[in-house]
């Protein structure tokens, strides 16, 4: 069901709305526990709404054993213009918005003493080893193809060797020089980090842990438990369980496979995509001295442990063109499933007493902040804080840097 047009602020119907938010905080519902019900969560709590959660889980922190929420294993690349690769142009500007989104939020929870999540919008780059300068070519013609309504600031510029030793001195490839490029105005944010914090901000929220969601209809939850023979009552139910909220949503489980490595001495300042024939290889810096090396997707609802040749495979491709990572020590083999519908696109539905959110595929963390603020206009439930800055107006490049413009994309 496609969302309403909300109303403008300072319109009259946005003022009434407020009005009733004030004065009569409702009780709220939320099935799952994970990116989008974190996210809403504490967007309502923050309006004085009565927020209860419900999830399977047995505590807010993950125990990255494939069964819990997948914003836990989501590398956190905010990369609007790379995803055009395989993604409607729709992806790319809810993206934009995302991001102006991520910044203003983070920059919310950061007001508490606690320190906030690692949150940077300093572009990301593409690489491809020499060999594979074709298969990359094709990918930035596909990007060519939608990315015409896009601001010049926001398409990728090929870069010279200087000018990827400017960016990042410890990319190199293994078997001769690396074909790159920027992507300005692209992100990335600490994913574990902020679904913590979103929750620790939460003020005044009831999350019932190890109370997983039977079924859901307008106003009623179910709980997994014989003996609840009544539904529990609230003025709004959220129905936002990914994978969970099956048979109700036709959403499948696509794996997902990251690499957690702790590599002392790498100076990785913005995420790496590894542009390959065969898959796509991601690189992504968190605090901490450690880096996260995964692969986009993986056709499989399949929790168990990720297999040597997985590992074999993202690990070498990640050395190839970072040396440094030969002595990385590896922390953790994490996998878990993304919620994908038919149509790999999100659904959105909601009705009186009912909100549904599901199968943000890959795109969780570039998607939800704009997608939970449409739902909350829509339902006049107010909005999401967001950057000052228009996401339209990505940072420009550096005058200095040293951009190939030459070389054919």
């Amino acid at each position: 069901m496609p969302l309403p047009p909300s109303p403008r602020p300072g319109s009259p119907t946005a003022s009434a709305r407020a009005s009733r938010q004030a004065s009569s905080p409702l009780r709220v519902g939320i099935a799952g526990a994970g990116l989008l019900g974190r996210l809403v969560a504490w967007a309502l709590a923050r309006q004085g709404h009565h927020v209860s959660v419900f999830d399977p889980a047995p505590q807010a922190l993950p125990a990255h054993d494939g069964h819990g929420a997948a914003g836990f294993t989501a590398a956190g690349m905010l990369s609007p213009l790379a995803e055009l690769d395989a993604a409607e142009p729709e992806v790319a500007h809810r993206g934009w918005q995302s991001i102006a989104h991520w910044q203003a939020i983070v920059a919310e929870l950061g007001a508490r003493p606690t320190r906030p999540p690692h949150f940077a919008q300093s572009g990301s780059l593409m690489v491809a080893h020499g060999p594979d300068l074709g298969a990359a070519r094709r990918v930035l013609q596909r990007l060519e193809q939608v990315e015409a309504g896009f601001a010049s600031a926001h398409r990728p510029q090929s870069l010279t060797q200087q000018g990827l030793q400017q960016l990042e001195p410890d990319l190199h490839g293994s078997g001769g020089p690396l074909h790159a490029w920027w992507l300005p105005g692209e992100a990335h944010i600490d994913t574990v980090a902020t679904l913590q914090a979103l929750h620790d901000d939460a003020d005044g929220v009831r999350w019932h842990w190890a109370q997983p969601v039977q079924d859901v209809a307008p106003g009623q939850i179910w709980l997994g438990n014989p003996e609840q023979a009544q539904p529990l009552g609230f003025d709004l139910v959220c129905d936002l369980r990914g994978t969970g909220a099956r048979p109700a949503v036709p959403v499948r489980g696509v794996r997902g496979e990251v690499v957690w490595l702790h590599a002392p001495g790498l100076h990785l300042q913005r995420p790496v995509r590894l542009l390959h024939p065969r898959h796509r290889v991601y690189i992504v810096p968190r605090p901490g001295e450690r880096v996260l090396v995964g692969a986009s997707e993986i056709e499989s609802e399949d929790r168990s442990p990720m297999s040597l040749r997985s590992a074999v495979e993202l690990m070498a491709a990640a050395h190839s063109i970072l040396p440094a990572l030969a002595e990385a020590r590896i922390l953790r083999l994490d996998t878990n499933l993304r919620p994908a519908l038919p149509d790999h696109r999100p659904q959105v539905h909601h009705e009186k007493g009912l909100l549904r959110i599901n199968g943000l595929y890959r795109h969780g963390w570039l998607l939800a902040p704009a997608l939970v603020d449409d739902a909350l206009r829509a339902l006049g439930l107010g909005s999401l804080p967001r950057g000052d800055s228009p996401p339209s107006h990505a940072p420009i490049p550096d005058p200095n840097l040293d951009i190939d413009v030459t070389q054919a994309a």
